[in-house]
């Protein structure tokens, strides 16, 4: 048996010897190292070996065995710094050459809107709503039922609003109105806040109509608030965001969620008031509407309405900043068009 592990390992030093990059290494290690190797064969027939044999011939197969794993991991480095070498050679990075300049993306231009009308209503001492307050698929309790909206009325039909096939009565919200509600039964007066999000409409995509689009609502609930109030916060809020020289007037109007309802028109920018295809030779264009929390709506949300009153108010962002920057097609905003996204 002793001759048999000397020529083994006479051949394994040879085929170690003979080895030219990794794959054959590992392949000759495989042979004489690994489980089923014939050093391990040997080894199961130390069995039928004398007493006196046994420790022999296992320390010489150990002996062996150690010698060859040693010279196969010393080549094997040899190797693996040699491919390492080679391959950094190759892949080498020229660092005085120009970079190549990657463009960066920025604040796409209706979230620069939302944070610069945020900005100034908190300015005026509202608060952003809590978003678990504000969720986009919504129930009719909170879309419709609380804001005093009546089950006939025309906006629950399904050419303005999306329901959900999956459970009866759930929909995407139509106005970021359910925010307001969900606030008034979960605090107590005062309450000033501000709902910012996405709301959907069941409209035939134009120029200036998209089935998703971005609302921001306000509400402000408290003892003696008053049409005068309402009026002196919307009027600071269009002197801040369109400046001091845009006239602005106030129209009679309905919403079931307020009583008296308003709606707030700013003058025309596309033609300064002449008229024109824009605002329909009207020379005014609506911004918002408003109004005074209607009592019905006080009472269904668990707050007294003759302890307290509110005004509320809703505006579209997207209608905000074509008016600002003088866009006349709000498909503009979600077409991914770089050259219009540029420009902001």
């Amino acid at each position: 048996m002793e001759n048999k592990i000397q020529e083994i390992r006479t051949l394994a030093l040879q085929e170690i010897e003979q080895a030219s990059d990794l794959k054959s290494l590992e392949d000759v290690k495989n042979k004489y190292l690994s489980r089923n190797c014939e050093f391990n064969n040997l080894k199961k027939g130390m069995k039928d070996l004398t007493p006196e044999m046994r420790p022999v011939i296992g320390s010489l197969l150990n002996k062996v065995s150690s010698e060859l794993e040693t010279l196969i991991n010393e080549k094997n480095d040899i190797f693996y710094k040699k491919e390492l070498n080679e391959k950094l050679l190759s892949e080498k990075i020229d660092v005085t050459l120009e970079g190549e300049q990657i463009p960066l993306g920025h604040v796409h231009p209706l979230t620069q809107t939302v944070n610069e009308i945020v900005e100034i209503f908190n300015h005026l001492g509202f608060s952003l709503i809590d978003p678990a307050l504000s969720p986009e698929v919504e129930t009719e309790k909170y879309n419709f039922d609380l804001l005093n909206v009546p089950k006939e009325h025309p906006a629950r039909d399904v050419q303005d609003t999306f329901y959900c096939d999956g459970a009866k009565g759930v929909v995407l919200r139509s106005q970021t109105s359910n925010a307001q509600a969900r606030q008034m039964m979960s605090s107590k007066p005062p309450i000033k806040i501000i709902s910012p999000g996405r709301v959907y409409r069941n409209e035939n995509v134009s120029a200036r109509k998209n089935n998703l689009f971005h609302q921001i609502e306000g509400l402000y609930v408290d003892k003696n608030v008053t049409m005068a109030q309402l009026k002196g916060v919307l009027n600071e809020f269009v002197r801040l965001y369109f400046g001091e020289s845009r006239p602005t007037r106030y129209r009679n109007s309905f919403f079931p969620f307020t009583e008296p309802s308003v709606e707030i028109d700013v003058q025309c920018i596309m033609c300064q008031g002449k008229g024109c295809s824009v605002c329909s030779g009207s020379g005014w264009l609506e911004i918002l509407g408003a109004g005074m929390v209607d009592p019905n709506v006080l009472r269904d949300v668990g707050i007294d309405p003759n302890v307290y009153s509110g005004f509320a108010f809703g505006m579209g962002v997207e209608r905000l900043t074509m008016l600002k920057y003088a866009i006349d097609d709000i498909r503009l905003f979600f077409n991914n068009d770089e050259r219009f996204l540029k420009q902001f």
